[in-house]
């Protein structure tokens, strides 16, 4: 399908109109010939009076033309259009002779794309809806999700499951060929109920916690990127990108669809990705102008005309044959996979011993039946009865071990990052990496930025220094014509930002970054500056983009009809008045720059910085240019000190709470910044990061040279001590990560830049900006704080404590039912060759332990009590002496009851057999919802704080009381139980609920002597 050329109202009225009725194939082929004669001989004339007026060389026609001949002589002349596919692929191939030869190169495309270089497309609402019609929309098509029965398909691959099914098929064909269908299916069937009872539940679990994972997966791909429509630079969603944008390129920028570069300067980008080669291209005009989607922008800025998008890209095509699978295995769940692993071997060991002494018992005949008759009588025992008798002691050993087997800890680990993921982007951070949200909860230092983490990024122009003199407003009129052209010039020409006038009265919209923004501002409201003038008048000959490294950027250009060039340099104060040897007073004079004079200019840039400013300078040089050669090195001495403005940065509301929060929690915060000294030194106070006279000493705040040069000896022992570093570079901060690991330190790093990848890579936790940070740094970071607040990342160490607490929670629960169910099975097969629990009645266990537990347990919100406590270390036990003393107290109480009912329970409550064995399993089953709420609180206890707040813990457990009522009082024949009276009923909460005083009482006894001291130097 073509683009033509339409009226802005035919779009619309093409778009609305219904399809008419196909023509016959007669009629299309008449009107084919006559619209092809017409086509054909106004493009031959029209494209003979272009090249006899321009002298032009006669281009190669394109694959087909579509033109408007409607058209009145008054209208522009026929426009050519473009096909879609063969634009695409000369673009993917990088086919220069291709776009020179068929399409005449870079601006021709984007007249033929019907778009402005300068002001992009008209972007209105049909404009875009056309263009996605025939360009395609900036998506790719995903492999399809994983469907539930898939889910439902993996559970039943379960060997454990397998074996239980084969005996609960066998149970079922000698029970019905033995009693009959209506008597004979209760005992396989009502093991095939629970197994597919576990099986679903299980299923409908993890396909949730997938459909989440997609849903965060999404978000994560959603780039907002900068582009040009109407004359206005705007941000939108890399999925609304269309062919034609204008599109703003910066160091760490992802490109969002294939294109051609425009414009720009020191345009470097990454395709390690698409080709692998680390190799930096270099793109320009020229010799290399194309940019292809999923690349990175390594250096140097620029703009580029998108030519193609979504599945018409090379990253479009790679990225749909690829399903993403959040299959990553954090280090919990190793470490939890390996307890599972040691517990399953003890439960196998104790079910083979079960289904030995079971198998004996049988076989010597000392098993009885309901008439306490044996039930193998040797050759007289019918084979049927004896199968039947086999498959139900293997299937009672099966679920013992089914039991046994923890296999709601890898669960209840999904499920909690699943829900604290979930929550995480409500408070502001998109978790990358499942790894981060658990070790955050370890971590012990956060290394920050300042400038947007810290500090609200809203810059501001306070302060204005001429020379050695300051400047306010009213003083605007006695700066001399001169010094405001080269202000004009070195604000203008050097910078990444742009300022938009709809007309000669509107209020100008600036965009770039919020330096540049200010800078930007000040010059074009406070000083009345032309920004469009320079650009008209002089030609940019080079640029040096900004760095962190130099900390400062420069233009080289030429004025119209003149000879000299001119060097303009902005940056970090004392780097820029180091270059300098002269300035300028406000009446437009030079002069020399002598000691004293650079020393009182020094001592205006400390002033300010001590009041938290952002010191900005600006100096220009004259280059003589007698041979007419291109520069391409700046210069860096000799310059003319211009000008100082001093840029306010608030902190952000809220932060010093957030600080002395984490401090609190004994994790322990380092400020790294570009700024100087003086200035991160005001800040580090203002935040609450130095707030005591001890952090005065100078070890406490250094500069990144200064830390850099430390001998390792020296590095590791002032570590410690180090609370802000400054004027710090991307190798600064890595070499404090490397530092600070080899100490023992779990650490988290923020960062927003290219240059922070590798230390956010190196960091146990890296934190990428989703607002100023690049897409270089967002991908090399494990969770993305959303809104640049520091308070963001303190809100994350608060989750992480909670993913590890809630997972230490479920292993006391759960392993206070593996270790009751084990011992009360054991005892009793070994003394009485019976198992109390049956099959069905343990897969409902299974099910309350491992399922319904892990989303009780594993759902808590975290409490503020977690930011009192030391962080985790990386050598701490997973089970902890507290978490021991909690479930060997509790599965020793259980025990103890379950016991006595087995062997006393008929005299005590004059029951038969088979109540007796109803009371067990009912006990057996209270107990555990009972000490769900013991779990809530490992080491409080309170254990009912806040409990009114996590919903779906109080529905689990009304759930799980109101099925086992079920189950004991209307499914008898199902769970094999007897109906229980009210004083049966009574008896049973009452036992189980002694569990909380108990509990109550064992966390008054000391276990762990070091966390008590821990929380004494904490507090």
């Amino acid at each position: 399908m073509s683009l033509r050329l339409l009226k802005p109202s035919d779009y619309s009225s093409m778009l609305c109109q219904e399809e008419p009725p196909p023509p016959s194939k007669r009629y299309v082929r008449r009107w084919r010939m006559a619209l092809t004669a017409i086509t054909v001989t106004r493009f031959l004339v029209a494209l003979t009076t272009k090249v006899v007026e321009k002298n032009a060389e006669l281009l190669q026609s394109l694959s087909f033309v579509t033109i408007d001949i409607e058209g009145s002589g008054d209208e522009p002349a026929p426009t050519l259009h473009i096909d879609p596919q063969d634009l695409a692929k000369v673009v993917k191939e990088k086919s220069l002779k291709s776009l020179s030869d068929r399409y005449g190169g870079v601006k021709r495309v984007a007249r033929l794309l019907q778009s402005d270089l300068k002001n992009g497309i008209p972007g209105d609402d049909v404009d875009l809806v056309f263009r996605t019609k025939v360009f395609g929309a900036n998506k790719y098509q995903k492999q399809p999700a994983k469907s539930f029965l898939s889910f439902v398909l993996e559970a039943f691959k379960d060997t454990i499951i397998i074996i239980l099914l084969v005996c609960a098929v066998l149970s079922l064909a000698f029970g019905i060929k033995q009693h009959g269908l209506k008597e004979g299916w209760y005992d396989g069937g009502s093991i095939i109920v629970a197994i597919f009872l576990v099986v679903v539940v299980s299923a409908v679990s993890n396909y949730r916690q997938s459909k989440q994972f997609e849903e965060i997966s999404n978000e994560s791909s959603d780039i907002h990127v900068q582009v040009v429509r109407g004359g206005r630079h705007q941000t939108v969603s890399i999925f609304e990108l269309v062919v034609g944008d204008i599109v703003s390129l910066k160091i760490g920028d992802q490109i969002p669809a294939d294109g051609l570069f425009v414009e720009g300067h020191s345009l470097k980008v990454d395709e390690s990705s698409m080709t692998g080669e680390s190799n930096h291209v270099e793109v320009d005009e020229k010799n290399n102008p194309f940019l292809l989607s999923g690349t990175k922008v390594t250096d140097g800025f620029g703009y580029m005309l998108v030519t193609s998008v979504g599945m018409n890209t090379a990253w479009g095509e790679m990225m749909s044959s690829i399903r993403r699978e959040l299959n990553e295995e954090t280090p919990l769940q190793a470490r939890l996979s390996k307890l599972t692993s040691y517990i399953g071997k003890i439960g196998l060991s104790v079910a083979v011993l079960v289904l030995l002494v079971l198998l004996i018992r049988y076989f010597t005949g000392h098993t009885k039946d309901k008439n306490g008759k044996s039930e193998y009588n040797g050759s007289k025992a019918k084979f049927d009865d004896v199968m039947n008798s086999v498959v139900g002691i293997i299937a009672a050993a099966v679920t013992i071990v089914v039991v046994a087997i923890p296999e709601g800890l890898p669960l209840a680990v999904t499920l909690t990052l699943a829900y604290s993921m979930k929550r995480m982007m409500r408070d502001h951070a998109m978790v990358r990496k499942l790894s981060a949200c658990e070790t955050m909860g370890s971590a012990t230092i956060i290394c920050t930025d300042k400038t947007g983490t810290l500090t609200l990024n809203e810059m501001k122009v306070i302060e204005f220094w001429l020379g050695k003199e300051p400047i306010d407003n009213s003083m605007r009129s006695e700066i001399a014509a001169n010094i405001l052209q080269l202000l004009s010039e070195g604000v203008g020409l050097n910078t990444t930002g742009t300022v938009y006038k709809h007309n000669s009265t509107s209020i100008p919209e600036i965009s770039g970054s919020p330096t540049e923004k200010a800078i930007l501002s000040w010059a074009v409201i406070d000083l009345g500056l032309s920004i469009d003038e320079p650009k008209q008048s002089c030609e940019i000959i080079h640029v040096e983009a900004f760095n962190s490294e130099k900390k400062r950027s420069g233009v080289l250009i030429r004025r119209s009809n003149e000879r000299v060039l001119a060097t303009h340099w902005k940056g970090a104060a004392e780097m820029i008045l180091a270059m300098c040897s002269f300035y300028y007073e406000k009446k437009g004079i030079s002069k020399a720059m002598n000691n004293d004079e650079r020393a009182h200019i020094g001592t205006i840039i400390e002033s300010m910085a001590a009041k938290s400013l952002r010191c900005i300078a600006f100096a220009h040089a004259n280059v003589t240019d007698g041979n007419e050669q291109i520069h391409t090195k700046l210069e860096e001495t000799g310059l003319t000190w211009l000008g100082l403005v001093g840029l306010k940065d608030p902190c952000r509301p809220g932060i010093k709470e957030a600080v002395e929060s984490c401090k609190k929690a004994g994790v322990s915060i380092k400020m790294i910044t570009g700024d100087n000294m003086h200035t991160a030194r005001a800040i580090a106070f203002e935040c609450g990061i130095l707030d005591s006279d001890n952090n005065l000493h100078n070890e406490a705040v250094v500069e990144g040279v200064q830390f850099r040069n430390y001998s390792l000896e020296e590095r590791m022992q002032k570590i410690e001590i180090i609370q802000v570093m400054a004027r710090s570079s991307p190798f600064d901060k890595l070499l404090m990560v490397q530092s600070l690991k080899q100490k023992g330190h779990v650490v988290a790093v923020t960062g927003d830049g290219t240059n922070d990848a590798p230390a956010l890579k190196e960091a146990d936790i890296g934190l990428s900006m989703g607002i100023q940070g690049t897409e270089v740094a967002k991908e090399s970071s494990d969770i993305v704080i959303l809104d640049d607040n520091f308070t963001s990342v303190a809100t994350v160490l608060r989750w992480g404590r909670c993913v590890y607490n809630n997972i230490q929670k479920f292993i006391q629960f759960q392993l206070t039912v593996n270790i009751t169910a084990l011992v009360i099975n054991f005892i009793a097969a070994v003394s009485s060759g019976e198992v109390p629990l049956t099959t069905a009645q343990l897969l409902w266990v299974n099910l309350i332990m491992d399922t319904l537990g892990a989303l009780a347990l594993a759902t808590e919100q975290p409490t503020n009590d977690l930011m009192d406590k030391p962080p985790v270390g990386r050598t701490e036990p997973l089970i902890t002496k507290v978490m021991w003393r909690n479930l060997i107290a509790q599965a020793l109480y259980q025990v103890a009851i379950l016991l006595i009912f087995q062997f006393k329970g008929k005299s005590i409550f004059s029951v038969t057999e088979k109540v007796k064995d109803t009371l067990i399993f009912n006990t057996f089953v209270l107990c555990q919802i009972f000490n769900e709420f013991n779990a809530r609180n490992l080491d409080k206890k309170n254990i009912f704080k806040g409990i009114h707040k996590n919903k779906l813990f109080l529905a689990i457990i009304g759930v799980t009381l109101i099925v086992q009522a079920v189950m004991v009082e209307f499914l008898q024949r199902f769970a094999n139980t007897e109906r229980l009276d009210w004083k049966q009923w009574g008896a049973c909460i009452g036992i189980a609920a002694l569990s909380w005083p108990i509990g109550w009482i064992v966390k008054c006894i000391p276990v762990d002597k070091q966390l008590q001291k821990q929380r004494a130097s904490a507090s």
